[in-house]
């Protein structure tokens, strides 16, 4: 594994600033999902695009969990994009896992990446297929040379913020990476404001272009437009033949809203002869009821690992689902070396025997 320094780039402190000005009370007002459609250039729906910013917990630490989704279809060509990850208050990415895939007859193009903060250092591995070439690389980046870097999914947070404040400090160049994962800078550019129509209500929107200026290659930039409370209207990288819009309004966020905790209310015992071992199964059911509830409440990624899991299985369609699924989840594993994803879903299962 390569450590990569000396050689980063460095990001502004004007960005370190303004990651240090966010209150906790401006991340609780980006806690929402955003739902888009995929529209080619000729008005053609291609597919959808949904982001979804929550509360969780990593490693006992409060943080936010980014789950962002696209998926259809261009020119007849099945593609998509799935990111997942934990983000802390200051948009430090704690962990975060990256897939990407488009599925061209005969040579398919898979790319899966996963970043994860270990003590002192940022961790990144990477594999990527194409037809049937392998690559894997992994690099470790010192902690201390990565403060200001904003990943795929701290920078849906940020852009929230941003678009809820409607000003974009001057000077801010923070940390990303390119498309090779090399260290580079990113910047973001108010685009001011413009009218967009959301289903039948024509709505003030405020744009913001965000840029990822890579050594090694030309500038990526993408146009971002938002609601006043931060939803995001529409969405366009330069040069691509597709933009994410928003086609039905959202209900609108102005203030923060209180989590509603589900009450599990303890039903009384029934007296009565040979209904006491009944009563008992009653309470069990509901203590159990409530600790699953829980749990899953405190775990929302499992919504997300799951919908991600069973969408990709279902443009698969594997003949054997259980090599399938373990292949999938393997690279979810930071103990275990990344093994070749879905290369063995057609080959019989070994755990399942003929009779």
């Amino acid at each position: 594994m390569e450590e990569l320094k000396d050689l980063a780039p460095k990001a502004s402190i004007e960005a370190i600033e303004f990651l240090q000005s966010i209150e906790p009370e401006e991340l609780q007002l980006c806690l929402f999902v955003d739902s888009l459609v995929t529209i080619s250039d000729t008005g053609r729906e291609l597919g959808e695009f949904t982001i979804t910013i929550q509360q969780a917990t990593y490693h006992d630490e409060d943080c936010y969990l980014i789950h962002a989704n696209s998926h259809g279809c261009i020119d007849d060509i099945p593609c998509g994009t799935s990111i997942m990850a934990y983000v802390s208050k200051r948009l430090e990415t704690l962990e975060q896992h990256h897939h990407e895939y488009v599925k061209i007859k005969d040579h398919p193009l898979d790319r899966k990446s996963y970043m994860v903060r270990q003590e002192d250092q940022l961790v990144v591995n990477k594999i990527v297929t194409e037809g049937q070439d392998e690559k894997r690389h992994a690099f470790t980046f010192p902690w201390s040379s990565v403060e200001g870097f904003i990943s795929e999914a701290s920078n849906l947070l940020m852009l929230r913020i941003l678009a809820k404040r409607k000003a974009v400090p001057e000077n801010m160049v923070f940390l990303s990476f390119d498309t090779e994962t090399n260290l580079c800078t990113s910047t973001f550019k108010e685009l001011g404001s413009r009218n967009q129509t959301v289903g039948r209500e024509v709505m003030e929107v405020f744009g913001i272009e965000r840029a990822i200026h890579s050594e090694k290659d030309l500038p990526t930039m993408w146009h971002f437009f938002f609601l006043f409370d931060g939803h995001l209207a529409s969405r366009v990288q330069i040069g691509s033949p597709v933009t994410m819009k928003l086609i039905q309004m959202p209900l609108l966020k102005e203030k923060e809203e209180e989590e509603q905790k589900p009450v599990f209310e303890k039903k009384p015992l029934i007296w009565e002869e040979d209904m006491h071992l009944y009563s008992k199964y009653l309470d069990r059911k509901e203590e159990l009821k409530a600790n699953h509830t829980t749990y899953v409440r405190h775990h929302p990624e499992l919504k997300a690992i799951m919908a991600d899991f069973l969408q990709f299985l279902l443009l698969r369609k594997p003949e054997d689902v259980f090599t399938f699924a373990a292949d999938y989840f393997a690279p979810f594993s930071s103990q275990k070396h990344l093994e070749t994803s879905f290369q063995m879903s057609n080959k019989a299962n070994p755990l399942m025997k003929n009779n």
